[in-house]
């Protein structure tokens, strides 16, 4: 199985909205708060909400990811579940438009089993030390 849960709300609220702090915490190994706080803080100097794919995007270059656009090819849709099994190590961010979660070694991180969403792109960390 290519998920597993992974929730580290302080609240541990599920379904507020907080995917992308999820990932991006996940990701960079670091808290919750602390990723709440950066991307809080780059929405406000983008003037954009901190869940926005720009503020994702602007974010994670700073932090050593690239991202890379994926065909949506329906009805044989490539699913997160696929990315896990054909990328086994290295740390990815993947996305929908509407819901990213982590994947790291080839594991899916989130709330929820989201490994049927079909992303349309995902970031990832080149050999990058994390500051």
């Amino acid at each position: 199985m290519a998920y597993k849960h992974f929730n580290n709300n302080p609240r541990h609220k599920h379904n507020v909205g907080d995917c992308v702090i999820r990932a991006v915490s996940k990701a960079l190994h670091i808290s919750w708060e602390t990723a709440y706080i950066d991307m809080v803080m780059q929405g406000y100097l983008m003037a954009d909400m901190p869940s926005s794919n720009a503020v994702l995007n602007s974010y994670l270059r700073t932090k050593g990811f690239t991202k890379h656009t994926l065909p949506d090819n329906c009805p044989d849709c490539y699913s997160f579940e696929d990315f896990a099994i054909d990328n086994p190590k290295g740390t990815f961010i993947l996305g929908t438009g509407t819901h990213v979660a982590a994947c790291i070694d080839g594991i899916i991180y989130d709330a929820w089993d989201s490994s049927d969403c079909v992303p349309i792109y995902y970031y990832e960390r080149e050999d990058y030390e994390l500051s």
